[in-house]
């Protein structure tokens, strides 16, 4: 699958990529399977346009089995949280979520995550697969002290269950009544950023209202014993409605209309949230998180390149990463997201290009195949619902 060419993990000879509880679904539903981050997933069952369109316009199923999932605990969890990662944990009232990165000593990002308080004193970190076993060493590495020094009850305490652990994403404006249809009429749907558990034959699911398709939906956290029967079931109850399982072509379609930033291409430990737009989940307020020197620093003398959304002006080849990017013959930057948006039937996609570049309705041209084709930088988002 093109558009998704240099984020596929390439297998070496002597490491074999995982495979997610529902792998075996995956393929009695005929979905092409690909290797990306170290695991074995599906990349599109019937076309990448059709499954993004049942996403914007019914409902549609993702497996995320892949991402991993953090468990922290302890009485010193949420302090100690505050600082390792940018947003500030402290606000979180328990059952409810927020977007964080979790930062280098250079201001880099190392991930983007989704942080849920779902006790008193504990946390669940939802991770990126392909970080999830960096992470879980970085923040082992930064426990407190005291930790080693106190009761084992009172310490804090990192688990990485994703070992165990699976997931789904179910996305799409008709997400209402799929939740209603899949867990009755008379249960409640969290609210935005929330999280909570709920029965399901036999079991119990944690449910939260957050996604990554720009859409109105739920991500769904179980035992990875019982990933198989939640997705049947979800696949039956959601058959009146439209729902298709959906693979990771239409996730990369359905974000960057959106221009939600894709970790390992828009976001490296190289690049800082500031340079790519997305201060807004950093609360430099707080005092001591790994990292914060660095973007004050950017913040007052401003960075020197950011991350911008651009709209291709002709029909032709969609951008790609690593294209350059040029205005009035001079390169300005690098393509690091493209793809043709089967919303808007157009290329789209992000680039870092220098500051003083970076405005909003700007001519600029992408290099494709050693030809330039012109482009506009856009507000964000690229796709607005009518």
């Amino acid at each position: 699958m093109q558009s998704l060419h240099c984020l596929l993990w390439r297998v070496s000879e002597t490491v074999a990529p995982k495979k997610t509880p529902l792998y075996e679904e995956h393929v009695r539903l005929g979905a092409k399977m690909v290797p990306f981050s170290g695991w074995l997933m599906p990349v599109q069952y019937t076309s990448i346009v059709e499954e993004h369109q049942a996403v914007r316009n019914n409902v549609g199923i993702f497996d995320i089995s892949h991402m991993g999932q953090l468990i922290v605990d302890g009485t010193d969890a949420r302090e100690w949280l505050n600082t390792m990662l940018t947003n500030n944990v402290g606000k979180l009232d328990v059952g409810t979520g927020q977007y964080t990165f979790l930062l280098n000593e250079r201001g880099g990002i190392i991930d983007d995550l989704i942080i849920y308080r779902i006790g008193q004193q504990k946390f669940l970190l939802v991770v990126n697969a392909a970080r999830t076993d960096e992470d879980f060493a970085w923040l082992q590495g930064h426990l407190p002290a005291v930790a080693a020094a106190v009761p084992a009850a009172n310490a804090v305490q990192m688990v990485n269950r994703s070992a165990n652990s699976g997931g789904v994403a179910i996305q799409g404006p008709r997400i209402v009544e799929f939740f209603h249809a899949l867990f009755g009429p008379d249960i409640d749907l969290p609210s935005r950023n929330s999280i909570a558990d709920f029965p399901f034959e036999g079991t119990t699911v944690s449910i939260a209202r957050t996604g990554y398709t720009g859409e109105d939906g739920i991500e769904i956290f179980f035992l990875a014993s019982d990933a198989v029967k939640f997705w049947n079931a979800a696949l039956e109850k959601g058959k009146a409605l439209g729902i298709k399982p959906c693979g990771l072509g239409a996730r990369d379609t359905l974000r960057l209309e959106m221009c939600y930033p894709l970790n390992g291409s828009d976001l490296s430990p190289e690049r800082n949230p500031i340079e790519a737009g997305l201060g807004f989940f950093v609360d430099l307020t707080k005092s001591n998180f790994v990292g914060r020197d660095v973007l004050l620093e950017t913040r007052e003398k401003g960075p020197r390149e950011k991350l911008v959304p651009f709209r291709m002006k002709e029909k032709g080849p969609p951008p790609r990463p690593h294209y350059a990017v040029f205005e009035n013959g001079e390169r300005i930057g690098e393509v690091t997201s493209g793809t043709l948006s089967p919303s808007l039937n157009w290329g789209v996609g992000m680039a870092y290009v220098s500051t003083a570049r970076a405005k909003i309705g700007a001519q600029i041209d992408i290099e494709i195949r050693g030809q330039k084709f012109p482009a506009t930088i856009e507000k964000k988002p690229l796709y607005k619902k009518s």
